[in-house]
Parts: structure tokens; C-alpha cells; sequence
């Protein structure tokens, strides 16, 4: 999806401290960013990095101690009370938990903030109808929450959000409470929802592969400071901070145990074999690793783990691979190394008689 130019949403310089002993906690320390319109923007960090408090500062749920949070470059901390009622009605939230009422049908949950405005009868009956073909549940809708699955709820909740047309949709660790399965069905309606009514889409999460799956940009939080932004797929490609790359280990194609285990850091004089890894960041090979580049690793070579990803149109990962130790010269020059390309190291070598 094209996105269009100019900040929808702006930090400058944000930090928050919330009292307590002492000098308080700090939440939040000079956060800086812009939030592009139309993009779907992730934020990212260890349980405590911050990720809430920031999340909530767009919609003055927090405010800032310093610093300013604006929307369409109005700051939203010098907002009256009118003023900030309508900043809401303009900006959806979707909940880790649901937060549906257990008394109300599917149709009166996502009802309900229409009857708060006071919008005529007619028009919500129209909106709500509209809203849960949009989500799936036109047939959910005199069903009560006890009788939804967690992901229905989790539907339920983005159609609510969506009752007042947003410009902007923020998401609460939305799908932190579903299953695998479920959550991509969840990540796939709202990249849907997001392009068919021009969202901006804003969420918060702890899991990496939810970044990879729907997000354009992504930030890291650590310990309430921004430690990286970028591109996705740059960002998954070659990670800066260290709080990225701890994040995104669980991700990787890890060193088998049982090679692990062989390995050795020198041969020596002895004869064995070389485990390399070749590292694709996305940038140099971004429609994928030619067959025939890797034939020119040789007869003997064997590709024994790792895979490739595919993010936003830019192919990169890992693969590990075997050959005679006596091979690693040669091959060394086959892929470039340097900023942003593909790198080769040897991990390790495995004595012949292993």
C-alpha cells in the first residue's frame, strides 16, 4: 500500500514520570518519532519499555510530563475537554482483553458508543449491520460474548472501535491473548480494514512476529527510550541495538543442538569441515538467493539449516551450510560483506572424525 506523505501523528521529545519514592519512575525519556498517515506503525519492547504509556499519549489517556504528542499538528495535551471528547471519536482502540459487556449482545456492544453520542437510531442500526460484515459476524449479531471465541471477541472489539469512522486505530497488545492461528486471521483483517479505509493503525506488542506479519515501520522502546526505528524489513534485516536483536532471537533459525555440539573452533592439521553462515539483510538479493549463486559454493557443499523470509517485498534470513574446511578461501569472495549487504562468517568446524 502507498502511503501517503506528512506526519498524521508526531513525538517530540516526550517523556513521562509518574510519581512515586524519590525521584519517581520514568516511564518515558525524550521520545522522538513521527506516525506517517496511512501506515501501519508498530511499537515494540520487553514487558516495562514503555509501550503503553507512549500508545496512550496519542489519545491523552497519559500526558506527557514533557514534551508534546500531536495529531494532524495539533497537540493534544492543550486540548479542552470538547476538544479532546472529538480527538477520541476520531481515534479507535482495540483492547488486549476485549472489554466486552457480557450482558450485551454482539449488536449492543458495538452499539453502544453511538447511543453515548446520541447518534439517531436508524443510522446505528445501519453502521453497526455494516460493520460486522466488514469484521465477519453479520450472523454474531444477537449472539452474547459467552458464546464467542476469543478470536469473534477480539472482532467484536475492532468493529466497536471503528463505530465513529477513525482516522486512526490504536491496538493494545491485540492479539497477545489469541492463538497462533487466530491471531494471523486477527493481523490480516486489520492490514484490510486499515487499507480500505485509509488507517492509520498504531499498535503496541511484544512479539516480533506480529511486527513482521502486518507493520511498514517499527520502533524499539527500551526501558522507555527509543533505541531504533526504521523500515521493517530493514530493521529485521540488520538490527542496531541490542534491545532489536534480543527481541528478535526467537525468531531465528538457532544453531541445531546436536551440531552444536560437534563443533569446533580450529581444525588445526586435522581434516574436517566448515559450518558457514550466509546472511542475506534484504537489500543487495531482495527478490531472493539465486540457486546458481549458491552452486558456486560447490560440489560438496551441504545446506544443513536456516530459511528465508520474505518482508514487505524484501527476501533475507540465514542458511547454514557445510564444506571442506580447505574451501573456506575460496568462497569467502563470493558474497560481499559491508554496510548493508550479505555477509559470510564461519561459525565453527566439524573434525572429520565427528
Amino acid at each position: 500500500m502507498a502511503l501517503a506523505t506528512g506526519a498524521h501523528v508526531s513525538f517530540s521529545r516526550v517523556s513521562k514520570r509518574y510519581a512515586g519514592a524519590a525521584h519517581g519512575v520514568l516511564a518515558l525519556e525524550d521520545v522522538s518519532f513521527d506516525v506517517r498517515r496511512g501506515e501501519v506503525f508498530g511499537i515494540i519492547g520487553r514487558s516495562g519499555a514503555g509501550k503503553s504509556t507512549l500508545l496512550r499519549t496519542i489519545n491523552a489517556l497519559e500526558l506527557p510530563s514533557s514534551g508534546a504528542v500531536k495529531v494532524n499538528g495539533t497537540d493534544v495535551g492543550a486540548l479542552g475537554e470538547d476538544a479532546l471528547v472529538a480527538l477520541r471519536r476520531r481515534i479507535g482502540m482495540i483492547f488486549q482483553h476485549f472489554n466486552l459487556l457480557s450482558a450485551k449482545t454482539v449488536r449492543e456492544n458495538v452499539a453502544l458508543p453511538l447511543r453515548v453520542a446520541g447518534v439517531p437510531p436508524q443510522r446505528i442500526g445501519e453502521r453497526v449491520d455494516a460493520l460486522l460484515a466488514l469484521v465477519g459476524l453479520a450472523d454474531k449479531a444477537d449472539v452474547y460474548p459467552a458464546r464467542l471465541s476469543g478470536g469473534q471477541k477480539q472482532r467484536v472489539g475492532i468493529a466497536r472501535a471503528l463505530v465513529h469512522e477513525p482516522e486512526i486505530l490504536l491496538c493494545d497488545e491485540a492479539t497477545s491473548a489469541l492463538d497462533p492461528e487466530t491471531t494471523q486471521s486477527i493481523l490480516a483483517l486489520l492490514r484490510e480494514v486499515s487499507a480500505a479505509m485509509g488507517l492509520t493503525v498504531v499498535l503496541i506488542t511484544h512479539d516480533m512476529a506480529v511486527i513482521r506479519e502486518i507493520c511498514d515501520r517499527v520502533l524499539v522502546l527500551d526501558q522507555g527510550r527509543a533505541v531504533e526505528l526504521g523500515e521493517v524489513w530493514r530493521v529485521f534485516g540488520k538490527p542496531q541495538a541490542e534491545a532489536t536483536r534480543a527481541l528478535l532471537r526467537p525468531l531465528l533459525h538457532g544453531l541445531p543442538a546436536d551440531l552444536c555440539a560437534q563443533l569446533v573452533d580450529e581444525l588445526g592439521a586435522a581434516p574436517g569441515r566448515a559450518v558457514l553462515s550466509l546472511q542475506f539483510a534484504g537489500a543487495e538479493r531482495a527478490q531472493g538467493v539465486s540457486l546458481q549463486e549458491l552452486a558456486l559454493l560447490g560440489p560438496e557443499a551441504t545446506l544443513i539449516h536456516g530459511g528465508l523470509d520474505r518482508i514487505r517485498g524484501h527476501a533475507q534470513g540465514e542458511l547454514l551450510v557445510s564444506l571442506p574446511a580447505h574451501e573456506v578461501p575460496r568462497v569467502r569472495g563470493l558474497f560481499k560483506d559491508g554496510d548493508g549487504a550479505d555477509l559470510i562468517k564461519v561459525i565453527g568446524y566439524v573434525p572429520a572424525s565427528a
